[in-house]
């Protein structure tokens, strides 16, 4: 994003994802003349809705189970800018069912109103899903994440698992509980993570406030947050967003500022704005194909930002088997399961009130994410029986799966000194998107912190911070 000089103030931002929403906001507010650029027919990125024609009837599908936590302050402030706060609720107390099918056992990751780290305390010692042992292990190794500084280079090129293991964590111990949070944040399980984004991860949520990991989770489609009020409240800005746009690299404009080609789909209505330009919010690997010669430092570390998988099942079954909102699983292919049942508007089609449709949200999916519907329905479907009984009786009316196999970029361990500050070496140019260095994983958060970021580099005569300046140390 950024400014042309002189009193016009135009101000171009290419993408309307997470990112660039969030800063064509913030720069509107600012006082600049604001033209937001999207390729597709919607806002929203990577966080969208679509409409399915079910069996069941016309559903509105989410394409991947989003969550936010109440430290998540950018993406809340977000959320009330566009007047979608009460859409998404905070729970009033952490509260993570863990169910092993193998034991049948129901753990309980939940805390309390006692300070950190005593909050969670009450809910390690009696995790059954760990020895005595291990608890008091995992304890202990709770207290020695504190004690890291995920500002510190040197963590960024170790991993996590190894840092675990140091602190004598048991492959029991990793797997149930360590990676049922850290999978589910970082997209990456413990061995391949940087220590340093992990150290971020469980620092801010777990061992800053109480309720720092408060989990919130949308009550309508995530289309009718990121594109429908999104659209509204960029209206009400007073932004220009064009849809179903494509914007060329930008060019040098005589007499300064930068010029960008833009076509709607298909070829027709050409034309060309000057003003300020903002890149898109791409994959690091085409980042530098999109942005003008000279304009990274180095131009060659973003393709060696990797990218990570997001494998989501959606079944739609006769009637109701999960009673909570949400659970997750360990010794299990099944990592967290969600009931969106009321969100996908089945709960209001005729009959529906005896049907459910539950989300299982599969991150670091790895080779999974090729497989076939048909082979997942055949592995998910015993599995899902496996944790909630009642699916064994149950009738299927709905399956299908939807794949991001770029749904994060990786974090791992070495990617902090890949990833480009919101300030590039063109002026008035600026970089945003959630691989940016935030200090943040590719997070709903680190995207609009990104954007954000870039919005204060055109404020500021493009000078803006590489990472965070204002992480609110309430929660994750």
């Amino acid at each position: 994003m950024s400014t042309a000089p002189g009193p016009a103030r135009a101000v171009v931002v290419v993408g309307g994802g997470l990112a660039g929403v969030p800063a064509a906001l913030d720069l509107a507010d600012r006082g600049h003349r604001v033209t937001l650029v999207e390729t597709r027919p919607r806002l929203g990125g990577l966080a969208f809705s679509f409409r399915r024609d079910s069996p069941v009837g016309a559903l509105r599908v989410d394409n991947g189970q989003h969550v936010y936590l109440r430290c998540c302050t950018a993406y809340r402030g977000f959320l009330d800018r566009i007047g979608g706060t009460s859409l998404a609720p905070l729970q009033t107390r952490l509260d993570v069912p863990v169910l092993d099918p193998g034991t049948g056992r129901l753990g309980r990751i939940r805390r309390t109103a006692l300070p950190v780290p005593l909050h969670l305390g009450a809910s390690l010692a009696r995790y059954p899903h760990l020895s005595p042992g291990e608890r008091v292990s995992a304890a202990r190794a709770t207290f020695a994440l504190r004690r890291l500084d995920p500002d510190d280079p040197a963590l960024d090129g170790q991993d996590f698992a190894g840092w675990l293991r140091r602190q004598g964590q048991t492959d029991r111990a990793v797997e149930a509980l360590w990676d049922l949070i850290g999978v589910a944040t970082l997209n990456a399980r413990a061995g391949d993570v940087s220590l340093a984004l992990a150290a971020m991860i469980f620092r801010t949520g777990l061992l800053t406030e109480p309720g720092a990991a408060d989990i919130g989770v949308p009550r309508v489609p995530l289309g009718d947050l990121h594109d429908t009020l999104a659209r509204a409240a960029l209206d009400r800005a007073g932004v220009t967003t064009l849809l179903a746009t494509r914007a060329g690299r930008p060019r040098r404009a005589p007499g300064g500022g930068w010029r960008v080609a833009l076509a709607a789909r298909g070829g027709r209505d050409r034309h060309e704005l000057t003003a300020a330009a903002a890149a898109p919010a791409a994959p690091p690997g085409p980042a530098p194909r999109l942005l003008p010669e000279g304009a990274l430092d180095h131009p060659g570390r973003l393709p060696r930002i990797g990218t990570a998988p997001i494998l989501n099942v959606h079944v739609v079954l006769d009637r109701k088997v999960l009673r909570r909102p949400f659970f997750a699983a360990v010794n299990s292919p099944v990592q967290w399961v969600f009931d969106r049942t009321t969100s996908s508007g089945l709960s209001g089609l005729p009959g529906g009130a005896r049907a459910q449709y539950l989300v299982l949200s599969q991150s670091a999916a790895g080779e999974e994410i090729q497989l076939p519907a048909d082979v997942l329905r055949k592995r998910y479907l015993p599995e899902l029986a496996r944790l909630l009984p009642p699916v064994a009786g149950a009738r299927v009316l709905d399956f299908f799966v939807t794949r991001e196999r770029a749904a994060t970029f990786a974090p791992a361990p070495g990617v902090g000194r890949l990833r480009p500050g919101a300030v590039t070496r063109a002026p008035g140019l600026t970089l945003a998107g959630a691989w940016t260095a935030t200090g943040w994983p590719a997070t709903m958060e680190g995207a609009v912190r990104s954007g954000l970021a870039a919005a204060r580099a055109v404020a500021g005569g493009g000078s803006a911070p590489t990472r965070s300046d204002d992480r609110h140390e309430e929660s994750v």
